[in-house]
């Protein structure tokens, strides 16, 4: 069967990551693939005593249709997280999302024709990559250093192309090099994008799992002008399988977003959003993210010590403060693929680096994901993939 497809098609790919999950999921795998959160630290019970308190006081509201823009409870308390990142807003900034990965592809929507260039740090999210690249644009990747993209390489990219329609950024604990820029270079970009008139879209999955030193101003912080597009989630400070994230913008902006969210799926999960709001409101999640950072701290510090005694030299990795991975260079003439199917072999699974980069190359990279896995499997998987590597070099 031959049917006519739109010619986005061609630009879109299962999500590599999406695809080798599906391979991981023997028990005998020990998966670094996924940027999954550890099951065993979501609420369950308290989320039992939630649900069941939203469906007693309020069950049919929470079966109902609710306003696009999203319960207006849960975006109260989604500017008190905003507080922490030193953004301070109103709900009527706020569009609830189902899960930040939608604002990715409105952001797209939104802003992409063919033919227009997205610039982003190199590498960059496999998911922000795909999303974009159904609506046909050119990517402009930029180099970064410890303190995130090279404010110089930045301008030149900017100074030297026109249709740049925006910049996108993870600032804290990058997806997938871990790297967290500094204030200095938050702030010069924004004073680039001012000066190039161009937007810019904030990703901050990671930035509240900090395991030393302040959380830092969001990059929204240092907006003079409504071009900073905030995107936060959830998933990773809370459960993922709920789905909920937001997007922060200017007015004028976010009212593209929620024309576009109408067309999409009119609103997010209304049973959802008044579970959360519920959870916030009776339970501390402040307490809840310790406990989260606790026990990914101690397990990124056991993933380093444990690279560090296997892995050959001439591999090098990145030390992040926070998040959930860590981030691979092999000497060049390996390739991470190659690497990727003999070490499946030894039951071990890390997410190939080649396909961060949306112009292609860098075949000699990896990523590693450190919050699923237990301190055993850690310990044992880095033992089996430091054995793969030295065979290989």
């Amino acid at each position: 069967m031959a049917l006519n497809y739109a010619k986005r098609m061609d630009n879109i790919r299962a999500s590599e990551i999406r695809e080798l999950l599906k391979l991981t999921q023997k028990p005998e795998v020990i998966s670094f693939a996924g940027g999954l959160p550890a099951p065993e630290l979501f609420p369950v019970e308290e989320f039992k005593r939630v649900t069941a308190e939203v469906l007693e006081e309020n069950g049919t509201a929470a079966l109902q249709y609710g306003p696009t823009e999203g319960y207006l409870p849960l975006r109260e308390q989604i500017t008190k997280r905003m507080e922490k990142v030193h953004v301070n807003i109103t709900p009527d900034d706020i569009l609830v999302t189902s899960g930040s990965q939608q604002g990715l592809d409105f952001a797209a929507k939104i802003f992409i024709n063919p033919g227009d260039i997205i610039i982003c740090e190199s590498p960059s999210y496999l998911g922000a990559i795909n999303a974009f690249k159904a609506y046909e644009p050119k990517f402009l990747e930029i180099d970064t250093d410890d303190e995130g993209m090279i404010m110089e390489d930045l301008e030149e990219a900017l100074k030297n192309n026109e249709n740049v329609k925006f910049i996108y950024v993870i600032p804290d604990f990058q997806n997938p090099s871990g790297k967290t820029w500094s204030a200095e270079r938050r702030k010069t970009l924004v004073e680039l994008a001012n000066k190039y008139n161009v937007a810019i879209v904030e990703d901050n999955p990671y930035g509240e799992l900090r395991f030393e030193g302040e959380i830092l101003p969001a990059v929204k912080h240092y907006d003079t002008e409504g071009r900073v597009i905030f995107l936060g989630t959830f998933s990773k400070i809370f459960c993922p399988g709920l789905r909920l994230g937001w997007v922060v913008a200017d007015k004028e902006v976010l009212n593209k977003f929620v024309m576009v969210k109408q067309g999409a799926d009119l609103q997010s999960s209304t049973i959802s959003q008044m579970e959360v709001a519920k959870f916030l409101e009776i339970y501390d999640i402040e307490k809840h993210i310790e406990k989260i950072k606790v026990v990914y701290k101690k397990r990124r510090d056991l993933m380093m010590k444990t690279m560090e005694e296997e892995f050959p030299k001439g591999v090098k990795f990145t030390y992040p403060e926070g998040g959930l991975f860590t981030w691979v260079v092999l000497p060049e003439h390996m390739n991470a693929r190659e690497i990727a199917v003999k070490a499946l072999e030894e039951n071990v699974a890390f997410v190939p680096g080649g396909s961060f980069f949306p112009n292609g190359g860098n075949e000699n990279t990896f990523r590693m994901n450190y919050s699923n896995m237990d301190e055993d499997r850690i310990v044992e998987g880095v033992k089996r993939l430091g054995k793969v590597l030295r065979e290989m070099m």
